[in-house]
């Protein structure tokens, strides 16, 4: 059992519905992520996303690109990224960390290496947006083999003969993206989300979780609540952009966080 599955096994015993939060590595340097991220499960995030600045984020709209260019001028890189994980499992053995990013940077790497450093590092999953289903070979099943978890994005144009193969090999969750587009991009809305959400749940145990279009507690309540949690990242990262300084940072963070777990 991975942290995310014994996260997740928490969470359903509680009643209480997940929140996970996205920041990008490095941005907008190496300390404040970190820092950043140390505060986020006081803040009261579940499970954190953390974001490999790449120069070509093809699924990222406008405020993750930036994100990630500011994370790259600072010199961000994977070793750079994982060195970050290990300094944070220095002082929390239990919040689960998902990676988050482009499979070009991990093949640069080499699979196996990457796999074993991650492993010993403190990751949990692997979020890797541009290896589809028919690539399982190159790393998803590899992954599990190293004991991560593989999370795979379902979207509003998953039908449902391309389901499941979607969910073939999936494990830890299903990270439902709630609109078509980048991230950023629309608002999430909950009559939308909450057939789709069923739809997916009818074909797999694996908990669902919704990102794309959360930017408030309000709506963090109502995705939640159709869901098994929620996931922020733009709204997040763009409070960092903003310059805003780190209690204000957790703060909002926090209100995100409440307003998910009242679902």
């Amino acid at each position: 059992m991975t942290r995310i599955d014994a996260r997740f096994a928490e969470l359903r015993a509680a009643g209480r519905k997940a929140f996970v939060s996205y920041i990008m590595a490095g941005d907008p340097d190496a300390d404040t992520s970190l820092e950043v991220m140390k505060g986020l499960p006081g803040a009261g995030v579940d499970i954190i996303e953390l974001g490999v600045p790449f120069t070509d984020p093809m699924a990222d709209g406008p405020t993750i690109q930036l994100a990630g260019q500011r994370a790259l001028a600072a010199g961000m890189t994977l070793e750079k990224t994982l060195a970050m994980v290990r300094a944070f499992r220095e002082g929390d053995e239990t919040t689960p960390i998902v990676l988050m990013g482009y499979y070009n940077p991990i093949y640069n790497r080499g699979v196996e290496r990457f796999l074993s450093d991650a492993k010993a590092a403190g990751i949990d999953g692997l979020i890797v947006v541009d290896l589809p289903p028919e690539e399982d070979d190159e790393l998803c099943i590899p992954a599990a083999k190293a004991g991560l978890n593989f999370i795979r994005l379902a979207t509003p144009t998953t039908d449902d003969k391309r389901l499941p193969k979607v969910l073939t090999n999936t494990s830890g969750f299903v990270y439902y993206v709630s609109i078509t587009g980048i991230t950023g991009a629309a608002a999430a809305e909950a009559a939308d989300v909450g057939p789709e959400v069923a739809r997916i749940k009818a074909q797999t145990d694996l908990p669902v979780i919704v990102g794309f279009g959360i930017r408030s507690p309000e709506t963090a309540q109502t995705i939640a609540g159709v869901a098994d949690g929620c996931v922020v990242g733009s709204a997040i990262v763009g409070e960092m952009a903003a310059g805003r300084p780190l209690a204000e940072v957790l703060a909002f963070v926090r209100g995100l966080a409440a307003g998910a777990h009242r679902a």
